[in-house]
């Protein structure tokens, strides 16, 4: 990547908001895409990360198009859920800033992960893009047999930012945890939380990362099944801004 995770974002703790594609049918996907984007962007989230969490990998792609067409001003992300390569491959097309991987180390056994390892390098090589990428994620297997240390030592030589969550989509991820990814790392390296943070929790959360995935936190019911607002979007970054700027 020609750039570093600092440069690109440098105002922390940086938001990236989930854009998770529900709907009823591929029109009603993209008609509430687009109404999200339009929230969450001039609500003032750092990025915006579009994911086939609900929808199809053929929504992403509309999205994307979408973007680069009529909002070209919005920085935003990829994450196509169990196709990485598929992740990289849009990231160039449509020149995202970064993609979302959900594991970079110790979700394979041994003998799949030098392959892997090499897969993702190629990736990089080809792609101008930063990567995010999960170390014992939610819902990721832990199959490895390496202890914690060695798999963020792994992660750091393969992406630009490591993602910490807890146990699953909208649940706290624990501090302890973060303190844990945060020794192990040191202070150099970039750390996101990717899940279960909460106007009422940024302040703590947020105070030794550098940026924060959020999805639920913005949605009327703070579940991935509700519908984003400008009110939840507002009450989330007014939170952001006094971390800001206590900082």
């Amino acid at each position: 990547m020609s750039t570093t995770f600092a440069a690109a974002f440098p105002h922390g703790p940086a938001v990236f908001a989930m854009l998770h594609l529900a709907g009823e049918d591929r029109a009603d996907r993209q008609e509430r895409a687009r109404r999200e984007i339009d929230l969450l962007w001039q609500g003032g989230v750092d990025a915006i990360i579009v994911e086939n969490y609900f929808g199809e990998v053929d929504d992403v792609v509309e999205t994307l198009e979408y973007l680069r067409a009529q909002r070209p001003e919005v920085v935003f992300g990829v994450n196509v859920l169990r196709d990485d390569a598929r992740a990289f491959e849009l990231a160039r097309e449509f020149g995202a800033t970064f993609v979302q991987l959900d594991s970079v180390a110790g979700h394979l056994p041994p003998d799949d992960d030098a392959a892997f390892a090499d897969e993702l390098a190629a990736q990089r090589a080809r792609a101008d893009v930063l990567v995010l990428g999960g170390v014992r994620f939610k819902y990721q297997p832990y199959l490895s047999g390496r202890p914690l240390e060695e798999d963020l030592a792994l992660a750091v030589e393969r992406c630009d930012a490591i993602v910490v969550t807890g146990e699953g989509t909208g649940l706290e991820t624990p501090r302890a945890k973060v303190a844990e990814f945060r020794r192990a790392v040191g202070t150099g390296f970039p750390l996101v939380i990717g899940a279960g943070v909460t106007p009422e929790t940024v302040a703590e959360q947020l105070a030794d990362v550098e940026a924060v995935i959020v999805g639920s936190a913005l949605k009327d019911s703070r579940t991935d099944t509700g519908d984003v607002t400008g009110d939840r979007v507002s009450e989330f970054m007014t939170a952001i801004r006094a971390v800001r700027t206590a900082a």
